[in-house]
C-alpha cells in the first residue's frame, strides 16, 4: 500500500497531493491514510506540508525525491577513474587522493557544464 501511495505522490509532482485526496485514491480511511502519509515522512520518501484548504487544515505530500536524475553506465562514460594505472594508490590516506586528482576534477567539472 505503501507503494502505491509513493506512486501517487511522484505522479503528482511539484503541485503534490493533499493528504485527503490520497486516502481516496488508495480506498482507505482517513486513520489508515495518515499512517501511510506518516511512514512516507520517516523514511523520507516524501515531505508533509500544513496548509489550509477550503477553511480546514490538512496536509499536501511532496515527493522528496521528485524528478531524480537516473544513474546509468553512461553517466560514468570517459571517467579516468577507470582508466587510471595509479588507483590502487588511490584513496583517502594514500600518496594519490580523489580530493587532489586534477583528472577527477577536470571531468566532474565537465559533467556538470554538460548537464
Amino acid at each position: 500500500m505503501e507503494e502505491t501511495a509513493y506512486e501517487l505522490v511522484l505522479e503528482a509532482g511539484s503541485k503534490g497531493i493533499l493528504q485527503s485526496d490520497l486516502w481516496k485514491k488508495l480506498g482507505v480511511n482517513s486513520r489508515e491514510g495518515s499512517r501511510i502519509a506518516v511512514k512516507l515522512e520517516s523514511k523520507g520518501l516524501a515531505r508533509r506540508v500544513k496548509e489550509l484548504y477550503k477553511g480546514r487544515w490538512t496536509y499536501r505530500l511532496y515527493a522528496n525525491k521528485e524528478e531524480e536524475t537516473p544513474i546509468t553506465w553512461n553517466t560514468l562514460n570517459d571517467c579516468p577513474c577507470f582508466t587510471c594505472i595509479t588507483i590502487t594508490r588511490c584513496g583517502a590516506a594514500q600518496p594519490i587522493s580523489p580530493i587532489k586528482c586534477q583528472k577527477l576534477t577536470n571531468w566532474i567539472q565537465k559533467q556538470i557544464m554538460d548537464f
